[in-house]
């Protein structure tokens, strides 16, 4: 947990950095992929996903390490090819729990998130889910525990895996000449984030493209077919909590209301998208039906949105930063009230960025909350030791946060809603 999260303090800038470097080379050349609220949007689904992970707020129902102590041939020692071996097996590992989770109706509300963006960028990859409570699929990693590949070597490679997904999220790369043909590469992540019916559920692969080939899951990226992105039920909102549990939320409703006690059982173990019959025309929920004629979400807001947003997720990076960096020091169970902090936090602007006047409350909740902490322990979890005014910087943040919520909400969001009657 400690070890993850310093892991992360020094990846996040390095994502940070690729991320604005794209959107610079993007409006250099005329071709701008990463409007600013999608980023902050994306960034945000980063933050929440990696502060469940340091967290550890999830559970696994089969141990990788009890796994390699029943079933082990071999004992493997942590050397290069323990880990050469760990990587190929993970990442057959990975594309099996992909593919499932874009086949199986109740796994793909762990994995929609990432394909929420109606982009494709760098910034997309930090799309992650904090909606996996419960890990099901290590037993994908019999072949690595029947080896003895130790699971300190396991839990090395996984992220390493994970970070190496990043690069291919990006549309100002073309086809790679030979490399096409081994690893994964921007093209044929396009077409896996595309909604194209020639592109829909191709391309699981998460570093070798071998397995999509091997497995009959691969479609090479057409030059007549313009890949268009995001979901067919499309999330339209910024706030990551609330696309996290979408999906999850319509399944619920479904079997609720569904008469026949087969489609309340049956309804979670469908294809992906599935309900019961006649409930498209009963309880409809938005679906893009033409993917060239569609209008996507959130493209008209004011500078000063834009700018506030970009803030607000520049702040709770640093709140992250600081919480990552001092895991042991904060301890238990005080890291999982500062937590609770910054998903309040995200939340609140996230909200705040769809327009929705209720933010204003959750950016109350927050103000409150963050105020109790400092009562509560004096400082803001040590953090007056290195910052000896770190309490007042903090409560002035606080309500200056709160009282810019106010103003967009009670003056800004009127002015806008002006505009769009008059245009």
């Amino acid at each position: 947990m400690e070890e993850y999260g310093k892991i992360l303090v020094i990846a996040m800038p390095l994502f940070l950095l690729l991320i604005a470097i794209e959107k610079i080379y993007g409006h250099y050349k005329g071709n701008d992929t990463a409007p600013f609220m999608d980023t902050v949007s994306s960034v945000s689904s980063g933050m929440t996903n990696s502060v469940k992970d340091v967290l550890g707020i999830s559970v696994s129902l089969l141990s990788y390490g009890w796994l390699v102590s029943k079933i082990a041939i071999f004992h493997l020692e942590a050397s290069i090819w323990a880990y050469l071996i760990a990587f190929v097996i993970i990442d057959f590992y990975g594309y099996w729990t992909h593919r499932l989770a874009h086949q199986i109706n109740f796994l793909w509300n762990q994995h929609v998130v990432h394909h929420s963006s109606e982009e494709f960028n760098l910034a997309c990859a930090l799309r992650q889910p904090i909606s996996g409570f419960v890990k099901l699929f290590t037993f994908i990693l019999i072949p690595a525990a029947l080896l003895g590949v130790p699971a300190t070597v396991i839990a090395v490679t996984l992220p390493i895996q994970l970070f190496l997904q990043f690069w291919y999220h990006t549309r100002h790369i073309n086809k790679m000449g030979v490399l096409e043909k081994i690893l994964v590469t921007p093209s044929h992540h396009r077409v896996h984030h595309a909604i194209n019916p020639e592109y829909m559920d191709k391309n699981h692969s998460q570093i070798f493209i071998i397995w999509d080939k091997l497995f009959g899951t691969f479609q090479e990226e057409l030059a007549e077919v313009p890949a268009v992105f995001g979901v067919t039920r499309p999330a339209q909102t910024w706030n990551p909590i609330r696309i996290n549990f979408q999906h999850l939320w319509l399944m619920i409703t479904d079997a609720w209301r569904a008469e026949n006690w087969k489609d309340k059982f049956t309804i979670w173990f469908k294809p992906t998208g599935w309900r019961p019959e006649n409930f498209e025309e009963k309880y409809p929920v938005n679906k893009i039906k033409n993917v060239y004629d569609f209008e996507k979400y959130g493209s008209q807001y004011s500078k000063k949105m834009v700018i506030w947003a970009i803030t607000q997720a520049t702040i709770t990076l640093l709140f992250i930063s600081y919480l990552f960096n001092s895991v042991a020091k904060i301890g238990l169970p005080n890291i999982f009230i500062y937590g609770a902090f910054v998903f309040i936090t995200i939340y609140s602007y996230t909200e705040l960025m769809d327009t929705r006047k209720f933010s204003i409350y959750w950016e109350t909740i927050r103000f409150l909350f963050g105020i109790a902490i400092i009562s509560w322990f004096g400082d803001w979890f040590g953090l007056n030791s290195i910052f000896p005014f770190a309490n007042y910087i903090i409560i002035g943040y606080l309500v200056l946060s709160l009282l810019v919520s106010f103003y967009f909400v009670r003056t800004n969001f009127e002015k806008d809603k002006m505009i769009a009657v008059n245009s």
